[in-house]
């Protein structure tokens, strides 16, 4: 079956000026070459470059907190519960931001959103080494949670420069390539700390200075944005809106409830709160569950948790790969099926993680279970651009807001002074990840069919009104 493009598309036989790459009807690019010497003088390939580094930037700075946490636990007299309480209110931030982008990129266009963000939370990163109680702690984990609100304008950035042959490949690629800023974070911030100590700087000052890194980074990337950024192949959102006659321009309050309405989001949301949330949570906790459980070292402890995270340099790619193949294969059935088997099987990786006795053991099955369950965030946003056109912020930023949703839950279910031992709560993670992979079963696109269905649209009626072109 061929590939299940999301409108109806026409291939160019040459990229036409000033484009490098082969571009649709729409001027998206059917071609993704990330690593092409010309590459940045497209505004595909450009944008690609600048959303991936800005995301990367965002995910370092939410987790350049969570590797330096014994040694913040001891500065600040933080109990398991304030650790715990600050962990699940980083992804409460990330809840309402990624909600509200979603919305402001169909309004504004990524890229002023997302530089937006990056400049107005870098203060808020660099106020991390202002606090001094337990309380201040948890506010600040909660503001610089607002970082990971600009996933949901890398992947609409993504949706609006490349086609539908290879828009899973270019959102995995820009979220896989991203997400290890998580990874870098782990490996990098104790080396900042242990660098500043070095110069005779006492703990309590040592770890205050490192967050003057990942703040700067952020504002920096935020500016490139903003200079040499594009929201779409043919210019920029204001533009694009200027020339839009009245009768076609959709209000705000209507893209959003369309947005809102529509069922796939709500359970892709459901989805990647169980793949994406859990791999916020792993992130959240996986430094500190070696440090305490086998005895390493910090900078041990931070080496192997940056191991869980860098997996995304190709896990989250191959995922958006599986994506597009399958698609070209089997239809949207592909995508679906190819999503529920790789999250089903890294629920069960993780339970075989909390029930792993040895260190080096543990440290293969969690190597193991980074690239299945970030594989599946691919593969959800392999779906994505598929369910609606015209609310495509929308349902960006449910799907991208289930994954913190996800986060939240379990890290208040299962490690925020749960009564289970922090190994126990990991095999519970696991098994809360096969149980809500299966209403992905439910998805069903008239025009395409599901799991288990093929599809029931007819040609001759109105296309489905969940996919209604903005056109």
């Amino acid at each position: 079956m061929e590939e299940d493009p999301p409108s109806p598309q026409k291939r160019s036989t040459s990229p036409p000026t000033p484009f490098t790459l082969p571009v649709d009807s729409d001027k998206k690019a059917t071609e993704f070459r990330p690593f092409s010497p010309s590459s940045l003088s497209s505004p595909h390939m450009r944008a690609f470059h600048l959303a991936w580094l800005s995301l990367f930037s965002c995910f370092f700075s939410t987790f350049s907190i969570p590797p330096l946490i014994p040694i913040i636990r001891h500065d600040l007299n933080l109990t398991d519960t304030d650790v715990g309480t600050a962990g699940m209110a980083s992804f409460l931030g990330s809840i309402f931001s990624r909600l509200a982008m979603g919305p402001v990129c169909d309004l504004l266009g990524p890229r002023v959103a997302s530089a937006t963000l990056s400049l107005i939370t870098a203060p808020i990163v660099l106020s991390a080494s202002l606090v001094s109680s337990p309380q201040s702690f948890i506010l600040v984990r909660f503001l610089v949670g607002f970082c990971l609100a600009n996933f949901v304008a890398n992947q609409f950035w993504m949706s609006s420069m490349f086609s539908g042959c290879v828009v899973g490949l270019a959102n995995g690629v820009s979220a896989g390539w991203a997400n290890m800023g998580a990874g870098v974070s782990q490996l990098l911030m104790p080396l900042i700390f242990t660098a500043i100590t070095s110069l005779n700087v006492g703990t309590h000052t040592a770890w205050r200075l490192a967050f003057i890194v990942p703040s700067t980074f952020q504002a920096l990337t935020a500016i490139m944005v903003l200079i040499y950024g594009q929201d779409l192949p043919s210019g920029n959102y204001k533009e694009f809106k200027k020339t839009k006659t009245e009768s076609r321009e959709e209000k705000f309050v209507h893209v959003l409830f369309n947005g809102l309405k529509n069922f796939r989001g709500w359970i892709l949301g459901l989805t990647y709160g169980f793949c994406f949330g859990v791999e916020l949570t792993t992130d959240n906790i996986i430094a500190q569950y070696f440090y305490d459980r086998f005895g390493v070292n910090l900078q041990v402890a931070g080496t192997i948790a940056a191991s869980f995270g860098m997996a995304n340099l190709f896990s989250r790619p191959m995922g958006g790969v599986i994506s597009d193949q399958m698609g070209r294969r089997f239809g949207i059935r592909g995508r679906l099926w190819g999503l529920w088997a790789v999250q089903t099987a890294a629920g069960l990786l993780c339970v075989l993680l909390g029930r792993a006795n040895s260190l080096w053991g543990s440290v293969l099955v969690m190597c193991v279970f980074s690239v299945f369950v970030q594989a599946a965030g691919g593969l959800t946003f392999g779906v994505v651009p598929f369910v609606s056109k015209r609310s495509l912020g929308v349902i960006s930023g449910m799907t991208g807001s289930g994954g913190t949703v996800g986060a939240v839950a379990t890290q208040m279910l299962l490690f925020s002074g749960s009564k289970f031992s922090k190994q126990t709560s990991i095999s519970l993670m696991g098994l809360m990840m096969i149980v809500c992979t299966l209403p992905v079963s439910l998805i069903y696109f008239p025009q395409w069919g599901g799991m288990f269905c093929g599809p029931s649209f007819d040609p001759s009626e109105p296309a489905d009104e969940h996919y209604r072109l903005l056109q």
